[in-house]
């Protein structure tokens, strides 16, 4: 059997804060390894979206609204590892959506949702069948489950 233990946690991010390191920031301040965000709304002033199969990210810049937000966050020790998608409107109207780049910064507001997870740790490790980076879940050390 499984451990069900899950703690939501709202946030509320200031404008000029960045969104993955805000996000990873409060999930670290919880003592958590293993969480996700379940929602998220706000605006950014800047940011960065890689679409499928991209290299690098696209940019954006100027009144950005965010239309939803989730994803996962992983730590392998001191390291942070998030995987988020958003799906973004620009101020013409335009959507996009794709994997959060680093440098997307808060305009507003951003309101976040996270579920965190303290029964499990989150890392991420090499898939040979994708080739990319990719979630490992694991009980955390003494709950005695595994998937």
């Amino acid at each position: 059997m499984y451990k069900q233990s899950m703690h939501t946690l709202p946030i509320r991010l200031s404008p000029g804060d960045d969104l993955r390191a805000a996000i990873e920031t409060a999930v670290r301040a919880a003592d958590c390894r293993a969480a996700f965000v379940l929602s998220g709304i706000g605006s950014l002033s800047t940011a960065g979206l890689r679409f499928a199969g991209a290299e690098q990210p696209r940019r954006f810049t100027g009144d950005i609204e965010i239309l939803s937000l989730a994803g996962s966050i992983a730590f392998d020790g001191a390291r942070s590892s998030s995987h988020l998608h958003m799906a973004l409107s620009t101020a013409s109207g335009e959507v996009f959506g794709g994997h959060v780049a680093p440098g997307c910064t808060v305009r507003t507001t951003a309101e976040v949702l996270l579920a965190l997870l303290p029964d499990w740790d989150f890392s991420r490790a090499p898939d040979a069948a994708t080739g990319y980076q990719e979630l490992v879940v694991r009980a955390r050390a003494g709950t005695g489950d595994q998937p």
